[in-house]
């Protein structure tokens, strides 16, 4: 098993790419500490990873949970080996929306907790003598979508947060990689969509030109990914962006031709 005896932070994991990471991260033979927002997800998902698994509710938006999600992983476990920085908000914004507010509230979940939870859980690693930390990214990283001016920026900020923490900590045993995933078909995003007008099953019927494969990225298929990046198998891998997707994001035309 990839990960036999490691404990992995893993927020955002009540649901979607999250969940999916910790039930996989169980399998292959870690403990894990799942965090959310939500009491009855927490309790179903625990339920299901039975005494490998531990909850930590609470909005990241909070420095001090921030702090409390690493402190409780140690507490439980007593010790953390890697974390998983998955919770984001997807909150639709353009130049026009994206109010003071809003900016700071997404800049605050997506990019500043990422930051504040490493700053809680680095010195554990020092004392362990390493760690590993996956930062989940999104494509829109590179550019973004017109809605989503603020997530996109974060997410970018994000990227760039992983490449400088890699270069900082590399001599010191601990790896930071960072994974700029595509469109996934989670819960959460087939509601958001269906909210905005698409038909129910839409996620069924993606054109060609979004999804070559037929469907969607399902988040199984991105724990795959993350558990590898936690793993000693990735080893001495460091500072490595990875785009999950199942196109080349570089100088791609979708269009047909003509």
């Amino acid at each position: 098993m990839l990960l036999e005896g490691k404990v992995i932070l893993v927020t955002g994991a009540t649901t979607g790419i999250g969940e999916a990471t910790a039930r996989r991260c169980v399998a292959e033979g870690a403990r894990v500490m799942v965090h959310g927002r939500n009491l009855d997800r927490a309790q179903a998902v625990c339920g299901d990873l039975g005494p490998a698994g531990a909850y930590v509710l609470g909005d990241l938006g909070d420095p001090q949970v921030c702090q409390r999600v690493v402190a409780a992983t140690v507490e439980r476990f007593g010790r953390i080996d890697g974390v998983v920085n998955n919770a984001a908000l997807t909150t639709r914004s353009n130049l026009e929306t994206t109010d003071p507010a809003t900016f700071d509230r997404i800049i605050g979940v997506n990019l500043r907790a990422p930051l504040l939870i490493l700053r809680e859980a680095v010195p554990h690693f020092r004392r362990q003598g390493g760690g590993v930390v996956v930062n989940i990214g999104s494509i829109n990283a590179l550019s973004g979508e017109p809605n989503l001016l603020a997530y996109s920026a974060a997410k970018g900020g994000l990227m760039t947060l992983s490449r400088n923490l890699a270069n900082a900590l590399a001599e010191e045993g601990i790896r930071v990689n960072h994974l700029n995933v595509g469109w996934v078909a989670t819960p959460n995003e087939i509601a958001l969509k269906e909210r905005e007008g698409l038909p129910p099953g839409w996620q069924h019927r993606v054109p060609p030109e979004y999804a070559p494969i037929g469907r969607l990225l399902a988040p199984e298929e991105v724990a795959a990914h993350v558990v590898f990046w936690l793993s000693d198998q990735s080893a001495p891998a460091n500072g490595v962006v990875y785009e999950l997707e199942q196109y080349c994001l570089i100088g791609r035309n979708p269009a047909k031709a003509f």
